[in-house]
């Protein structure tokens, strides 16, 4: 089944717990990834400062499948400390983004 990786960057703070994680999951170097943030920011935008992380896959993802088989959320899921990634179905997705709301990205490698 055809999976999509779902951001909800209204919570996404930077942490890169996701980078870490998927690092040690996947015992890559520290010059390697398989999701990556790009820092956004700071910039002043009608007079507030935004300051967004927004991450991306690299080819190396495939959505931690090994353990996906066995009943587990992918590394970068299983230990996001604002809990705002989520593994979807694809055909789940429509349901997902509507209850989401704005400022959600699908990443799908």
């Amino acid at each position: 089944m055809k999976q999509a990786l779902v951001v909800d960057y209204k919570y996404c703070d930077g942490c890169n717990s996701c980078v870490v994680a998927c690092r040690m999951e996947k015992g890559m170097a520290i010059d390697e990834w398989g999701i990556k943030l790009n820092e956004v920011g700071p910039e002043k935008v009608d007079g507030k400062w935004m300051w967004d992380f927004i991450p991306y896959l690299s080819k190396r993802c495939d959505l931690c499948a090994d353990r996906v088989a066995e009943g587990k959320k992918p590394a970068c899921v299983h230990h996001c400390l604002s809990s705002c990634m989520y593994l979807v179905p694809l055909d789940e997705l429509g349901q997902k983004l509507d209850e989401l709301g704005d400022e959600v990205e699908v990443l799908i490698p």
